[in-house]
């Protein structure tokens, strides 16, 4: 069966195409009978308006784009559960996109998204596209930056950003290791082409400097993946001189940290300590775990996030400088 037609409602409430118009897009005064015509004529011919049509005469197609690195990870759906809770309300939808850590597919997405005609991007990069993402922006997209920050933290700057305060929250997890007597420490870390890598190793390094230790941890340089938590534990177990502690600088890869150290039959912390950037749901299951875990808030960044979408999609007011929201996070334990 053919779609009806805004004529056809129209024709079968004996009203113009305007007067139609006018009651679906609730804008202008229309008689409550007229009104109840119009919708009992909508009922009837099940008529579904436009989406297309819509957007293109009101400028807006209510729809958030949101590239993150691994939709999948409880982090990055804990953000886009806050922003969807308050975009959701003003009726906008979210698109979500995972780039895979992989700056040629995130920037295929970029460029997906502007041609949807999105009202604007939620962005987590995965580094490289720092050019595409000003230029962008200059354009006249809104595009709010979420955890990450672009490589040229200088440009990004201008743009909006809602992130962790990562270098102190990975120092005073280090830190926790550090006070417990360990000297020698693994550190399980991301690329450095995105901030949170940077950040949070630059962190540890700091923790290192101020217990008066020489800042050459172990390190696995990973992608924020579980793989690359279980080829770290695999990689230090097998060192001349073996870690006592790992610091693991992302929740992914905390679970892989943990799988291969039971995996392989150490106990934690008698064996061998752990420290999680990000709390692992599955370290509540280890016995006597002693887990230590900064505890992030990303529902909470989601939330703000949306605020400051919100705000630049209406235009409410000149943006004479980005908005800019770090979170503190404390270290807790399990165990």
């Amino acid at each position: 069966m053919a779609k009806a037609t805004i004529k056809e409602v129209a024709a079968e409430a004996e009203v113009s195409t305007a007067t139609v118009s006018r009651v679906l897009n609730d804008s202008g005064y229309v008689s409550d009978e007229i009104k109840e015509r119009v919708m009992e004529a909508v009922a009837k011919l099940n008529y579904q308006p436009s989406a297309i049509a819509r957007s293109l005469k009101q400028d807006k197609t209510f729809m958030i784009g949101v590239i993150v690195p691994d939709i999948s990870n409880p982090y990055f759906m804990g953000i886009s559960r806050g922003i969807e809770d308050v975009v959701g309300v003003e009726g906008f939808q979210l698109m979500f996109c995972s780039s895979d850590e992989s700056p040629e597919k995130e920037s295929r997405l970029l460029q997906l998204l502007q041609e949807k005609r999105v009202d604007a991007i939620v962005l987590a990069t995965a580094g490289g596209n720092d050019e595409a993402i000003r230029s962008l922006a200059a354009s006249g997209m809104p595009i709010v930056l979420v955890d990450r920050k672009l490589e040229d933290e200088a440009a990004g700057q201008t743009l909006d950003l809602v992130a962790e305060d990562n270098t102190e929250g990975a120092s005073r997890l280090a830190a926790k290791l550090l006070e417990d007597g360990h000297v020698r420490i693994g550190v399980v870390n991301g690329p450095a082409r995105v901030s949170t890598g940077r950040e949070r190793y630059a962190g540890v390094l700091k923790a290192m400097k101020e217990f008066g230790l020489e800042p050459n941890p172990l390190v696995y340089n990973g992608a924020f993946t579980t793989e690359d938590g279980i080829r770290a534990v695999r990689k230090f177990l097998q060192a001349d001189s073996r870690p006592t502690a790992i610091v693991s600088l992302n929740n992914r890869m905390s679970l892989g940290v943990l799988l291969e150290i039971v995996r392989s039959g150490w106990r934690i912390p008698d064996d061998i300590a752990v420290a999680s950037f990000g709390e692992v749901e599955a370290g509540s299951l280890l016995k006597n775990p002693g887990l230590y875990y900064i505890d992030q808030h990303p529902y909470d960044m989601g939330i703000k996030a949306g605020d400051i979408l919100l705000k630049r999609i209406r235009k409410e007011e000149p943006q004479l400088e980005p908005a800019v929201e770090i979170f503190r996070n404390e270290v807790n334990r399990i165990g």
